[in-house]
């Protein structure tokens, strides 16, 4: 005989003797169980008896309330992976932005240094060579990159030689 079939027949014989049948809440019921069980076992002078229904009714108690916790994190769980991925998206796509203009001002560079290597192209040398004297060194470097070969042993020709020479020596190792 189970534990609910015994409990069942306590229940339904304080039903009976009641004659009224009541509707209870869970703890209600589980408190008015408590009590005929404990009145029904105290009858049968069973102290261990009531001891280890007693202790069976607090582990189901215990269970289910750690049932209700573990339910309580998983949800909870549950809500921040959803968070944890709306953020990752949002990230993703400033991410993406970020990247687009990152793309974009190294297209308008490339683009501006295409253009800044056609016009040094068509300058006299003594000129193209005093416009990129004064440049930054990298933009020059990318300058000279772009020009034929000739145009650009003219140009170091008529730099300073100590700005050729570091100029040069930028311009062979960005070359690798």
């Amino acid at each position: 005989m189970s534990k609910w079939m015994i409990i069942f027949g306590i229940v339904s014989l304080s039903l009976t003797a009641q004659e009224k049948p009541k509707t209870y809440t869970e703890e209600q019921f589980r408190a008015a169980l408590r009590k005929e069980m404990r009145k029904e076992m105290e009858n049968l002078g069973s102290k261990k008896l009531v001891k280890y229904f007693k202790g069976l009714l607090d582990k189901e108690e215990m269970i289910e309330a750690k049932k209700n916790k573990l339910a309580q994190r998983e949800k909870i769980l549950s809500m921040s992976i959803k968070q944890f991925e709306k953020r990752i998206k949002l990230l993703t796509g400033k991410q993406n932005k970020i990247i687009g203009c990152i793309d974009e001002i190294k297209k308008g560079e490339e683009n501006r240094i295409k253009n800044m290597v056609e016009i040094i192209s068509n300058m006299k040398a003594d000129k193209a060579a005093a416009v990129l004297t004064v440049q930054d060194p990298d933009i020059t470097i990318k300058i000279l990159r772009g020009l034929d070969p000739l145009k650009v042993s003219k140009l170091f020709n008529q730099m300073d030689k100590e700005i050729s020479a570091r100029l040069q020596k930028q311009f062979l190792t960005m070359k690798r």
